[in-house]
């Protein structure tokens, strides 16, 4: 049976809306509910996939820098993109797709130009992000969701498993050491970062939600891509799940576009940071640390990984968060 998207289904609201955002204009309330629909899509996704982890980790390349207490009500939050791998996730997977034939060049270099334009212009205007994420929609609409997970397997081995920072992985491994939860949080397909959870040991991830029926891709997003406020939402929507103290948990990131999900912790790190989040780290008190040597890495662009955060999507939970709701 087909269902709705999210964001023509008019009956529903998030709690205490009228409350939270009266007083923002009706563009705003709209964008903020569709940043909570993300966050909440994307915690049903995490908790679904977490029990569908199976395998053990693989071994930490390093000791952790810094001991970390267990604590039943405490979990650690890592952002995906320079944080934990080197470089974009989507860009690699991108790559491994392009490699398969799953798309034509002349959409790859539309890709390209919408990582470069970023980087230039350094700023996410509205209309950039949309027409990202509307052809990145276009290229899977009609594809399976399992075709994708497949792929995504091998394109793991051949393009990402070496670009894991071992520094941050290291951390990872202490808080997973200390009977504490790990997920990821981030604006990649989640189909994408559960397969890199899964294969670091991690409990699970939170990431883009894309609507789906009867496992294939109907060219929607649940919300709106993962990224700044609505991966703060999604933290909130998982801990109040999973029964955590947020002011017990800790969360790392490299992107200023976190400081909402960094600012939700009690325990935010500041890993690989870009200029703006180690200025305001350094402001705040908060821990640094810098994996990279030499030449720091480049910036993402955020417009593109956005939109390719579409090209996949969670359509069991999707469905079952829209069923909820009715």
């Amino acid at each position: 049976m087909a269902h709705p998207s999210p964001d023509h289904h008019s009956g529903w609201s998030p709690s205490g809306t009228s409350l939270r955002w009266g007083w923002l204009t009706p563009r705003r309330r709209s964008a903020t509910a569709r940043s909570v629909l993300a966050g909440e899509a994307a915690a049903e996704a995490a908790r679904k996939s977490s029990r569908e982890l199976g395998e053990a980790p693989e071994a930490a390349p390093e000791e952790p820098e810094f001991p970390v207490a267990g604590d039943p009500l405490a979990a650690a939050f890592f952002d995906l993109d320079n944080t934990v791998m080197k470089g974009a996730a989507l860009f690699h997977f991108g790559r491994g797709l392009h490699k398969r034939k799953f798309f034509r060049k002349r959409e790859l270099a539309r890709f390209a130009w919408q990582q470069a334009w970023f980087r230039l212009a350094g700023n996410e205007d509205p209309a950039h992000m949309e027409d990202a994420r509307d052809s990145a929609l276009s290229i899977v609409k009609g594809h399976r969701v399992s075709e994708l997970m497949e792929m995504g397997e091998e394109i793991y081995d051949e393009y990402m498993a070496e670009r894991i920072w071992p520094g941050t992985r290291a951390l990872a491994q202490a808080h997973l050491d200390a009977g504490q939860r790990v997920w990821l949080v981030t604006a990649a397909p989640v189909e994408t970062a559960t397969i890199i959870a899964r294969r670091l040991g991690l409990t699970g991830a939170l990431g883009t939600v894309a609507e789906s029926l009867n496992g294939i891709y109907t060219g929607r997003l649940v919300g709106e891509p993962l990224h700044g406020p609505a991966k703060a939402e999604a933290v909130r929507a998982l801990a109040a799940a999973e029964g955590l103290d947020l002011s017990r948990c800790a969360a790392y990131s490299d992107s200023a576009n976190d400081i909402p999900m960094l600012s939700i912790v009690g325990h935010p790190y500041a890993i690989n940071p870009d200029t703006r989040l180690r200025k305001h780290a350094r402001e705040h008190g908060w821990r640094l640390r810098d994996y990279r040597t030499g030449r720091k890495a480049a910036k993402v662009g955020i417009p593109a990984a956005a939109g390719v955060g579409a090209l996949a999507g969670g359509a069991a939970a999707a469905v079952a968060l829209q069923r909820r709701r009715r």
